[in-house]
C-alpha cells in the first residue's frame, strides 16, 4: 500500500495500515461544528508553546516561528481564507496541519508534552469562560431595561395574582421588580458556576500527565485562569463545568419562558394590560386583525430546547468510565447550541422591554373586577381588634354580599359594609381603594410606590458595582 493510501497523511496514522473507511472518516469528525473554538485553540497553543521555550523544550525562535504562525492562521480563518479539511477530523488538528505547512518541522514540535484530550478541555473551559461572561453582560443589559420599566411605571395598578386569580393589587414596577430579582438570582450563578470553570487543565496530556519539564501554573496565569487542576485524568474527562453552566442557562431560560408567558397573557384582548411594539409581533396570513406576539412565544418555547441540551449533556456523561472517551466529541453541539439560543433570547428581552407600553387603565379596571382590597378590609377589622380568623369569615360574607349586588366592595354603603361588622368606621374607605391597598404594604419589599422606587435606587447602585 502506498504512503497515499494508507493513513500516515494524518497526525496520528502511524500505527495505521489501511485508509479510514470514509463513512467513519464523516462520521468522527468534529471540524464542521469545532472549528468555532479556533480562537481559543491558537490561544492555548501559543500560551502552550511560549511555556515550552521557557523550560527550554523549544528555542526562543522556534517560539517566535510557531507565534506568528499561529497569529498569521487566525488571520486567516477570520478572513475566510482557511481551508478547513474534514479528513483531519477537528480544529485542533486543522490548525497544527496548516501550521506545519506554513513554517515547517518546526509545527510538529508544538504538541510536545500535551494532548488532544487536555487540549480540547482547555479550549472549551477558554470558551465557555468568554460565554459566560457574554451572558452575564447582556443579564445585566436586561435588568437595566426593567428597572426603568419600573421606576416609570411605579405608581402603575397591576391585579396581583395567584392561581391566575385576582389576588391583591400590585404596582406594575414591583412586578417589573420581581422579575429583576429572578435575573439577579442567574447572574450570581453564572458567576459561581465561571470559578470552576476557570481552572487549566492544559498539562494533563493524554489523562497521565507528561514527563516533559512543564510548567503548568505559567500557562494558566497566560492564559487567565485562577490555577490548574489538580489531577490529569479528571482534568481531561470532566465536562461538570459544561453541565453546570445548561444548568445554569436552563433556570435563565425558565424565567424568560414565565415572563413570555405573562406578556402572551397581557396582550390578549382578554386581558389587554399592555402592547408591543409591532417590530417583535407578526401577522396572520388569514385574519388581517391579528397581532401575534410570535417573540415571546417562541422564547418560551425555545426554553424547552435549552432544557433539553442539559438533559442531553447529562445524559452523555452519565457512564463514561475514566478518562477520555469518544463520546465527549458530542458535548460541543448541545453546548454551542444552548448559548446561542441564550444570548438570542436574552437581546430579544434587552430591546423588547423599553419598548414595552402599558395600558394603565385598563389594568387598573382589572384590579377593580377582582375584589383585590378583600384582604385590606380583614387588615383594617384585625387592627380594631377582630381576631384575623373572625375577620376572615367576615369578608368573605361582604365579597358574597357585594358578587350578588354587582359591586366592588369600595361601592358598598357604610351602612351595607356595618351590617357585617359594627367596627367598620367611615376611615374603611381609605383602605379599600386601589391606592389605599397599595400605599399600605410600605416596607422593605412591599408593593408600595415609595418602596418601589427605593429599590429601584437599591437595585440600580448593585449594577453600577459589578
Amino acid at each position: 500500500m502506498s504512503q497515499d493510501e494508507n493513513d500516515n497523511s494524518k497526525l496520528w496514522g502511524g500505527r495505521f495500515s489501511e485508509s479510514t473507511d470514509e463513512f467513519v472518516e464523516r462520521f468522527t469528525a468534529s471540524v464542521n461544528f469545532d472549528k468555532r473554538l479556533y480562537r481559543y485553540d491558537i490561544q492555548g497553543s501559543i500560551a502552550h508553546a511560549r511555556m515550552l521555550a521557557k523550560v527550554g523544550v523549544l528555542s526562543d525562535a522556534e517560539f517566535a516561528q510557531i507565534s506568528s504562525g499561529l497569529e498569521a492562521i487566525q488571520a486567516d480563518i477570520e478572513s475566510d481564507k482557511f481551508n478547513w479539511d474534514v479528513g483531519l477530523e477537528d480544529v485542533h488538528m486543522n490548525i497544527e496541519a496548516a501550521l506545519t505547512q506554513r513554517i515547517g518541522d518546526v509545527g510538529k514540535k508544538l504538541h510536545t508534552g500535551r494532548s488532544r484530550n487536555d487540549q480540547v478541555a482547555t479550549d472549551i473551559r477558554l470558551y465557555v469562560r468568554a460565554e459566560i461572561d457574554k451572558v452575564a453582560a447582556q443579564i445585566d443589559e436586561l435588568q437595566a431595561a426593567l428597572l426603568d420599566v419600573a421606576e416609570r411605571e411605579a405608581e402603575t395598578i397591576l391585579p396581583g395574582f395567584t392561581h391566575l386569580q385576582t389576588a391583591q393589587p400590585v404596582s406594575f414596577g414591583h412586578h417589573m421588580l420581581a422579575w429583576f430579582e429572578m435575573l439577579d438570582r442567574d447572574y450570581q450563578r453564572l458567576l459561581d458556576c465561571r470559578k470552576r470553570v476557570n481552572l487549566s487543565p492544559l498539562g494533563a496530556a493524554a489523562l497521565a500527565g507528561t514527563t516533559f519539564p512543564i510548567d503548568r501554573n505559567y500557562t494558566a496565569e497566560l492564559l487567565g485562569f485562577d490555577a490548574p487542576t489538580a489531577n490529569s485524568l479528571d482534568s481531561v474527562s470532566d465536562r461538570d463545568f459544561a453541565i453546570e453552566l445548561a444548568a445554569a442557562a436552563s433556570l435563565i431560560m425558565t424565567h424568560l419562558s414565565r415572563f413570555s408567558e405573562e406578556l402572551v397573557l397581557w396582550t390578549s384582548a382578554q386581558f389587554d394590560f399592555i402592547e408591543l411594539p409591532d417590530r417583535f409581533c407578526t401577522g396572520s396570513s388569514i385574519m388581517p386583525q391579528k397581532k401575534n406576539p410570535d417573540v415571546p412565544e417562541l422564547i418560551r418555547g425555545k426554553s424547552g430546547r435549552v432544557t433539553g441540551h442539559l438533559v442531553s449533556l447529562l445524559t452523555l456523561m452519565k457512564s463514561q468510565p475514566l478518562a477520555y472517551n469518544k463520546d465527549n466529541q458530542e458535548d460541543k453541539e448541545p453546548l454551542f447550541d444552548l448559548l446561542d439560543t441564550l444570548k438570542d433570547c436574552l437581546y430579544a428581552y434587552s430591546s423588547m422591554m423599553p419598548a414595552l407600553i402599558c395600558k394603565r387603565e385598563n389594568m387598573r379596571s382589572a384590579t377593580l373586577k377582582g375584589y383585590a382590597t378583600a384582604t385590606d378590609l380583614a387588615d383594617y377589622l384585625v387592627k380594631k381588634g377582630v381576631a384575623f380568623r373572625d375577620a376572615h369569615e367576615v369578608v368573605g360574607s361582604a365579597v358574597v354580599a357585594a358578587i350578588a349586588a354587582n359591586k366592588d366592595l369600595a361601592e358598598l354603603s357604610l351602612s351595607d359594609l356595618q351590617g357585617f361588622h359594627a367596627d367598620i368606621a367611615e376611615d374603611v374607605f381609605d383602605v379599600l381603594t386601589l391606592e389605599g391597598s397599595l400605599n399600605a404594604r410600605d416596607h422593605l419589599g412591599g408593593t408600595a410606590p415609595r418602596q418601589v422606587k427605593a429599590a429601584v435606587a437599591r437595585s440600580r447602585e448593585k449594577l453600577q458595582r459589578r
